[in-house]
């Protein structure tokens, strides 16, 4: 299916904590709107540090932990605007809004232009969760599918997606107020290994369970997404971490032997996100690999 004359062109928006390459950005023309870290010495736009050089200053900073900040209501008015402008609807595709503000900057955003220009999509999720459904819907518009055919779309891939880490430690995520569920695990037992989970119903986090060492935890991990989807059903595996790289490369095998792995592929979290998490986290995002296909 190809773009015909008088068909509405569609741009898709996101956010950094969708985990995007730059390549998938530049290829699929999506624009993505700044989070951001703010430093002691001042504020540094998400999408403008690297892992690396985002991990070396968190661990030079340590004990203190960075904070993160949305963007700004007059972040979203702008883009919207600048889109909208051109004759392009929008579907703008963002972090849970039961882990972040994000989303409601681009509803308070949206509500400043006029008209049913843009449609604001919940993922209920973040990382490869939040990146699936975006390139679904990147791939789907870029294809001319129409609106409603890719909300439908980004709807089965929220309910098929899991999205599942371990952290070395939960300081992190303790210090940064973003424990919520998790908060039983936290205090004397900060040593533990937990195994944290996107609920798909209010897109917060929850513990599966908790172990002794990350080995055990990537055992569990993949127990999970096994237990999740079976041994039949093609998947599309995100693995994700901060700074562990050989662990991600030990969790992706074990993914392997324990699932059908159709696509794999080995990523690194966004700066934003690992504000939250620190450099020690590893963990994948999992969907059934028939609802990405046929979309480009």
């Amino acid at each position: 299916m190809g773009l015909t004359m008088g068909d509405v062109l569609m741009k898709i928006v996101t956010d950094c904590a969708a985990d995007l390459t730059k390549k998938e950005v530049e290829e699929l023309d999506i624009i993505i709107a700044p989070l951001f870290i703010q430093f002691p010495e001042g504020e540094v736009n998400s999408n403008d540090i690297t892992p690396d050089d985002f991990y070396q200053r968190l661990i030079k900073l340590a004990p203190i932990i960075p904070t993160t900040a949305q963007p700004s209501s007059g972040i979203f008015t702008s883009i919207y605007k600048k889109l909208i402008d051109i004759g392009e609807d929008v579907i703008s595709i963002h972090i849970s809004s039961g882990l972040s503000g994000t989303i409601e900057s681009a509803r308070l955003g949206a509500a400043q232009n006029p008209g049913k220009f843009v449609e604001i999509v919940d993922s209920m999720t973040l990382s490869g969760g939040q990146r699936f459904q975006v390139l679904a819907a990147a791939m789907a518009a870029r294809r001319g599918e129409q609106k409603e055919f890719i909300l439908e779309r980004l709807s089965k891939i929220r309910e098929a997606t899991e999205v599942i880490y371990t952290l070395e430690t939960l300081e992190y995520l303790q210090r940064g107020g973003r424990i919520g569920r998790v908060q039983a695990l936290a205090g004397a037992l900060l040593h533990i290994k937990p195994i944290i989970r996107v609920e798909k119903s209010d897109g917060k986090y929850s513990t599966v369970g908790k172990e002794r060492t990350i080995p055990k935890a990537l055992d569990a991990i993949t127990d999970h997404i096994a237990k999740v989807y079976g041994r039949e059903t093609p998947l599309w595996i995100s693995v994700l971490h901060g700074r562990l790289a050989e662990q991600a490369h030990k969790l992706a095998e074990l993914t392997q032997e324990k699932v059908n792995v159709s696509k794999l592929e080995i990523l690194r979290i966004s700066p934003i996100l690992g504000v939250h998490t620190g450099p020690g986290i590893v963990g994948l995002a999992a969907v059934p690999i028939h609802l990405m296909e046929g979309l480009d």
